[in-house]
């Protein structure tokens, strides 16, 4: 993910509309300085340090002891959830067997990653049971926590749309296309930009969904100007049926979006269902559009 801080040196004025709502918390991401983290996997890091200052103060292990076990810990939580989120999603991850190795997506299932921690604190700590019956109970306690903290969101704001917004935009052949007419089908809507390293690698994907029945993809650049969008999409050979331009960035301050890419999808009503920053992953998508 890319926050507005790394945007081109050419977008219009309409940032700094977007520029006030920067200090707000979105419902997925915020910014930290140049850096977007998802809301999600701070609750993580946060849950991850309390268990880090619990444990070094509960557990009175000795140092090299304690660091030897949080460390494979932490390994195991993230390779249990990322094999589990896998393993429930098969057919994303035959399609795109490397996409297992992409962790920066989304795609973690906190109850394999707990299970995961529990196993390797019952290998690590075999020889004190007293000391693992406490390093398993810590690891229960701070994944419920995240868990709870996942559910509640209590960083979270609300969805920022509530259906498809009346604004018009233009194609690349400058047709103007209002999105609140896109309704009949689910419709993704996917702000960009050519700069943007996560944006380019998911668009292939979402040239995939836009050839689905019932699934309309609507491609809308942030701020860049007509020749340098059609460039790439023709050097890359990626066709889509909703190529738009938003020169003022109108639609990311509608859409509240902190970086790029921002994706968000809608029913056949143009309903507001999701919304995600950052990159996509396959599995993430196929849930989205069968409606899991």
């Amino acid at each position: 993910m890319y926050p507005l801080a790394r945007r081109s040196p050419t977008l219009a004025p309409a940032n700094h509309m977007l520029a006030a709502k920067e200090s707000l918390f979105p419902m997925d991401a915020i910014a930290l300085g140049p850096v977007l983290i998802s809301v999600p996997r701070l609750y993580a890091i946060g849950a991850a340090l309390l268990l880090l200052v619990a444990s070094l103060w509960l557990l009175g292990m000795p140092r090299r002891a304690h660091a030897r076990w949080f460390n494979g810990l932490v390994i195991a939580w993230v390779l249990g959830a990322r094999l589990g989120y896998v393993a429930m999603h098969p057919d994303a991850y035959a399609a795109a067997p490397l996409d297992v190795l992409k962790i920066w997506q989304p795609g973690f299932h906190g109850i394999w990653g707990m299970l995961a921690a529990l196993v390797w604190s019952a290998w690590a700590l075999r020889d004190h049971v007293l000391r693992m019956i406490g390093a398993m109970a810590m690891v229960v306690g701070s994944s419920s926590l995240w868990l709870v903290l996942v559910t509640l969101a209590p960083l979270g704001n609300p969805m920022p749309l509530a259906e498809l917004p009346d604004l018009e935009l233009q194609t690349l052949e400058g047709e103007a296309v209002n999105l609140r007419q896109l309704r009949g089908e689910r419709v993704v809507i996917n702000l960009w930009a050519t700069w943007c390293p996560p944006c380019l690698r998911e668009m292939p994907l979402l040239e995939e969904a836009d050839a689905r029945d019932g699934v309309t993809v609507v491609v809308v650049n942030q701020g860049e100007e007509l020749l340098q969008v059609i460039r790439y999409l023709d050097d890359q050979a990626l066709e889509f049926r909703y190529p738009l331009l938003d020169p003022r960035q109108e639609l990311m301050v509608i859409m509240e979006s902190p970086g790029l890419p921002t994706t968000m999808l809608f029913d056949a009503e143009g309903r507001a269902m999701e919304r995600h920053v950052g990159e996509l992953s396959r599995a993430q998508l196929d849930s989205w559009l069968q409606g899991d």
